[in-house]
């Protein structure tokens, strides 16, 4: 992605506190009295517009190598209506223990990968289980484990790719009963290689998009792993995950990394061939604003909703009028 003098004038806007053509929705989500959300890590829309948020409550990232592999007691999968914000249901009490990425597939099954677990699972939507993968509490390399996983997407056909992302640096696919099937890539900066593939998306032509984050880059593959190109540029400074809108433009979460200047945190709203459109966001605890971007997704009805890990919330953006 080459940047453009257009990408450069429309980065300065938003450092200067500018926002896009996306407005945020005041109010949402709604929460029972006496409720708050904790440190959300993902969040995904199923096809009834149904919101569904995976959250550490207090369990933050270990300071060491050591993960705690207790389950955090609270339900870490919280479940709210798009329109009107309000609860619906929790699930997953007792279950997880450091939870990271979540997404919806075709059948409105939920998929999450948990860190501190080393696992991969496959739940109904109303959170009964269906399949795990990995061993419990034990990384690897090899084929039967993860180390440390990061994201997953499945394909319509039940099938399913794992971002390995912290401790393997590879993309790992399944059959849809969980046997391996392939992989690629190790730790690198060239092509379909990586350097924390943090979240994996799939667009509607089954395409993968890999946020390869301190290489500050997405990579884009073909179903079968083959390397086809990738968006680098000013745009993008630490790649968290993306999403991929039915126009086929990208949202990309760009929390600007640890030791850069933290109005970088917001979204990168991207054309199909990676051109910079606008950015949702800035640095800042109002609404609208975001600490720490961990996650996005995209609602049927086209509307944003945006998992800000260290801000302890999830909002809603949709397109002004």
């Amino acid at each position: 992605m080459k940047p453009s003098r257009r990408d450069g004038m429309l980065l300065a806007l938003v450092l200067l506190g500018h926002d896009g053509g996306y407005q945020v929705v005041h109010g949402w989500p709604v929460l029972p009295e006496s409720d708050m959300l904790g440190i959300v890590s993902a969040v995904a829309v199923d096809s009834h517009n149904h919101v569904f948020v995976f959250d550490r409550r207090d369990r933050a990232w270990p300071s060491s190598d050591t993960l705690d592999t207790t389950p955090i007691d609270s339900a870490a999968v919280r479940v709210f209506d798009g329109k009107t914000g309000v609860l619906l249901r929790q699930w997953g009490s007792r279950t997880f223990a450091l939870p990271h990425g979540i997404t919806i597939d075709a059948s409105d099954n939920v998929w999450l990968t948990d860190v501190a677990l080393h696992q991969v699972y496959k739940y109904s939507h109303d959170g009964v289980l269906l399949l795990a993968v990995g061993e419990r509490g034990v990384p690897g390399d090899d084929t039967l484990h993860f180390n440390r996983p990061s994201g997953v997407v499945a394909a319509p056909d039940g099938s399913f790719y794992v971002s390995d992302g912290y401790g393997n640096n590879r993309i790992m696919a399944f059959a849809p009963d969980g046997r391996f099937r392939f992989q690629w890539g190790h730790k690198g900066q060239g092509p379909g290689e990586f350097d924390l593939p943090h979240g994996i998306a799939r667009d509607q032509a089954g395409l993968l998009y890999v946020s390869d984050r301190s290489n500050a880059r997405v990579q884009i593959f073909d179903a079968r792993g083959r390397y086809l190109r990738e968006w680098k540029g000013p745009a993008l400074a630490s790649p968290n995950n993306v999403a991929i809108a039915r126009d086929g433009t990208a949202l990309v979460v760009d929390d600007g990394g640890k030791v850069l200047i933290p109005d970088r945190s917001g979204i990168a709203v991207l054309a199909p061939d990676g051109t910079l459109l606008e950015r949702i966001g800035r640095y800042g605890n109002y609404d609208g604003q975001f600490v720490a971007v961990h996650s996005v997704a995209v609602g049927p009805d086209g509307a944003v909703y945006v998992a800000d890990a260290d801000g302890k919330r999830v909002q809603k953006f949709i397109r002004g009028r």
